[in-house]
């Protein structure tokens, strides 16, 4: 009976510290657009006509997902619709995923160079369907482990804890 008990207790102890590092995802806001089209167009009579596209963003930003945005859009404003890089961003290697005819083509992006210059010219405008991907440091990485690693010895510790009671 007692092992039962230890046991439910170490249930619910683990189902309890998983849920502590559960990320909240983003939506992914279409905007009421439902397409295949690579550029979508928004405007009324009254205003100013304005193609959009689909563009992407993962990684280390505040709200990840799917953003629809003008077709003069750059990454800088992209991430900043996105919340801006979180504290552990690696901004020296952004990553854009391009789709093109022959495949997908890889566009290396350093926004700290970017930040140190003010040079403009080292920002692309975002293509239809791009993906940009903002890089976790190491020390996000190193974080990670050890978080999983503090979990795996918890758990260890109470089955130790458990088998020792008899």
């Amino acid at each position: 009976m007692r092992k039962k008990i230890l046991l439910l207790l170490l249930f619910i102890l683990v189902a309890v510290i998983w849920a502590q590092t559960g990320t909240s995802t983003s939506s992914l806001s279409t905007q009421g657009f439902a397409t295949g089209s690579a550029y979508l167009y928004s405007g009324t009579l009254a205003s100013a006509d304005q193609l959009k596209i689909k563009s992407y963003i993962w990684g280390q930003v505040s709200k990840p997902g799917l953003y629809i945005v003008p077709d003069d859009t750059d990454v800088l404003t992209l991430i900043s619709l996105a919340g801006g890089p979180t504290e552990n961003a690696k901004l020296s290697k952004v990553r854009i995923i391009r789709p093109t005819a022959e495949g997908e083509k890889i566009i290396w992006l350093d926004l700290k160079e970017y930040m140190e210059t003010g040079n403009e010219d080292l920002i692309p405008i975002l293509s239809p369907g791009d993906t940009v991907i903002v890089s976790g440091t190491v020390f996000y990485a190193f974080t990670k482990w050890a978080d999983f690693l503090s979990k795996a010895a918890i758990f260890l510790s109470v089955y130790v804890t458990i088998s020792n009671i008899k």
